[in-house]
């Protein structure tokens, strides 16, 4: 008899205030998320929106914009109710982020809101902006009286931060100091959507809700671990923003080092918020900080040159739109990190992110070591056992080992295991940032950044960004449009007799 499924928790009545409304993120993410979060029934009953920005729209028109970016990126938007039943739910305030006057309009508004809806005061605020803005959006949310903490039953306030917090360590530094300055840490939500999908949040289950991988979770039995998030398209309208950050900063340091987090991490007590984010905090204190020749063996960088995707001539990334004509930034980065303690001393991480690859996926391989006594000739083994995990496009997991092929003899053939999410059925939440958004609603802080996993985060990179920035790549671009990277990031793995595992087409 199949146990029925614990029931979500629901989400506390409230308003979410998104800064950068009329946006791009907003448009093609969050309204669609919280569509999704509506036709799935997680939404509360008392909710309503604010949108702010710069740009002059009636509740109307905002509305308007609802509806559009509903129908353009939900695959079922069938359930107009969300916005013709609820209409009266979203309103806008027009405004200059730096400008005072701003907030004060906020607050008029917000009160208003809180009192129509009855959402008891509580709100979330969203920074959809540019990353330079989150600290003056804090600080004038602060002035205004709208960063509050909830004590005397006035209701709560709940920032989320979207990446990249900073550019490096000191800015880090910077910014959280801004934020902390205006709000309690228990209030401030740093956002990675990757922690959103599915398959990311399964590894947690996957390891420790199973008693079969546990036990094999380790350096004696795992190989090495490869991580892959490669991306077939160039920088396309973003190359203002890509020229002064490059994938190192735009990949590897927020998702790719989450990910890798959750892989190494040792067993938390418990799934409570702060005993998931403790262990995590220690992979990453736990990560060694190469310098000197090791550092410039283990820290690979690529720009991409002309090249053909598909057949189709594209563009090399100096002559993408809004980048510099000499650009040194990378869009290939690849790196083997190692962490060093009990249970992975000695297993390399190997982690690569690059623009213009042959194919859009993200994946985990963790390749487990040969067996220890082969029992025919190794000639006849085809790779030792080996465990895929793919974020994306398609969210699913493959375990490969040997088998004995049907006929006389020993003729071995390599089969897999393989399990998709689709085979669970879909609900409907398809952007990520749906799990993201309900979980700030209740309070949940586990999928969410705090500021020490962030600096520490940076503290890893910092010799590489050192490294970079004191020597100038001279071999720009180094790899062509449609290709798998630098042959020195082939280099990084052969040295250690490995290779990349290619994601499958």
């Amino acid at each position: 008899m199949t146990e029925p499924a614990p029931k979500v928790q629901p989400a506390e009545p409230c308003v979410l205030v998104i800064f950068g409304a009329s946006g791009d993120l907003a448009q093609r993410k969050l309204i669609p998320a919280l569509y999704n979060l509506h036709r799935n029934g997680f939404l509360p009953e008392r909710f309503a929106v604010i949108g702010v920005s710069g740009s002059t729209l009636t509740d109307e028109q905002f509305l308007g914009r609802v509806k559009e970016s509903v129908e353009r990126h939900c695959a079922d938007c069938s359930d107009l109710g969300f916005i013709s039943t609820a209409g009266h739910r979203f309103h806008y305030v027009a405004g200059r982020i730096e400008a005072p006057e701003t907030y004060a309009r906020l607050k008029e508004r917000l009160d208003a809101v809180h009192a129509e809806h009855g959402t008891r005061g509580n709100t979330v605020v969203y920074l959809a902006t540019p990353p330079d803005h989150f600290a003056t959006i804090a600080e004038g949310l602060k002035a205004a009286g709208i960063a509050k903490h909830g004590t005397n039953g006035s209701g709560w306030t709940r920032l989320i931060v979207e990446k990249p917090f900073g550019r490096d360590l000191e800015s880090a530094r910077e910014l959280n100091g801004r934020l902390l300055a205006c709000f309690d840490e228990s209030q401030i939500y740093r956002i990675d959507h990757y922690l959103g999908k599915e398959t990311v949040q399964n590894l947690l289950a996957f390891r420790f809700l199973n008693g079969i991988f546990e036990p094999i979770w380790n350096r004696n039995f795992i190989d090495h671990v490869q991580i892959t998030v490669a991306e077939r398209l160039g920088v396309e309208n973003r190359g203002r923003y890509y020229d002064a950050s490059g994938a190192l900063r735009d990949i590897v340091q927020n998702h790719v080092f989450q990910v890798l987090c959750l892989i190494a991490m040792e067993p938390p007590s418990s799934l409570a918020n702060e005993e998931v984010r403790n262990e995590k905090l220690k992979v990453l204190r736990a990560m060694r900080r190469p310098q000197g020749e090791e550092l410039l063996r283990n820290a690979i960088r690529g720009q991409y040159g002309p090249g053909a995707i598909d057949g189709e001539t594209v563009t090399g990334y100096r002559e993408e739109a809004h980048v510099a004509p000499e650009s040194a930034t990378d869009t290939f980065a690849a790196l083997r990190l190692d962490v060093d303690n009990w249970r992975w001393a000695g297993v390399p991480f190997y982690v690569r992110t690059g623009k213009r690859l042959p194919a859009r996926s993200t994946q985990i391989v963790i390749q487990f070591r040969q067996a220890p006594l082969p029992l025919v000739p190794m000639e006849t083994m085809q790779h030792a056992n080996r465990l895929t995990i793919q974020v994306a496009p398609e969210e699913r997991m493959q375990l490969r080992f040997q088998a004995k092929q049907p006929g006389p003899g020993m003729r071995l053939k390599q089969v897999e295991m393989a399990f998709s999410y689709r085979d669970l059925g879909g609900d409907g939440l398809a952007t990520g940032y749906e799990t993201l958004l309900h979980d700030c609603m209740i309070g949940e802080r586990m999928l969410f950044l705090r500021a020490d996993m962030v600096e520490e985060a940076w503290d890893v990179l910092t010799p590489v960004l050192d490294l970079w920035q004191a020597l100038p790549p001279r071999d720009f671009p180094n790899y062509a449009a449609g290709t798998w990277g630098p042959a020195s990031a082939d280099e990084l793995l052969a040295r250690d007799g490995r290779h990349w595992i290619e994601p499958a087409p």
